[in-house]
């Protein structure tokens, strides 16, 4: 059975415009802020991911040979007021996970990850560039 959303005459259908627009799905959004650079030998990808740990990082090279890169952060935070017996929770949760095509000149077996300081670095080495020494027998006439 698929869930149907009924519209109720007693909500105010004024709301429509306001909640039913494109911005709604971006601000509900968790995509991390990203960072490429490349130097001489290697492309580096910085995400933002603030508290996040590395056991909840996951980098790898799918299936299509992309790189694949999910992020899933829970948090719980508990107060407990013993005089009322009141207990609180706060929970959030966000989850991220996106493919990246990686340029051809990468060394797929050499790529490197660790998070730090609230961000995940993803480190891409190039393939070394084959430096051909020609040798070659010049005829003199």
């Amino acid at each position: 059975m698929l869930p149907v959303m009924f519209k109720n005459s007693w909500f105010p259908t004024v709301f429509d415009d306001f909640l039913n627009t494109d911005f709604m799905p971006r601000a509900n959004s968790t995509a991390p802020a990203v960072n490429v650079k490349e130097s001489e030998n290697a492309y580096t990808m910085e995400l933002a991911a603030p508290g996040i740990k590395k056991e909840y990082c996951r980098v790898n090279i799918n299936e299509d040979g992309n790189l694949a890169i999910a992020i899933e952060n829970k948090v719980e935070h508990k107060h407990e007021d013993k005089g009322h017996h009141y207990l609180r929770r706060e929970f959030s949760y966000s989850n991220y996970e996106q493919s990246y095509t990686l340029p051809d000149d990468v060394e797929r077996e050499k790529i490197s990850a660790k998070v730090e300081d609230g961000i995940l670095t993803v480190t891409m080495p190039k393939k070394e560039k084959e430096v051909k020494k020609l040798s070659k027998a010049i005829e003199v006439c």
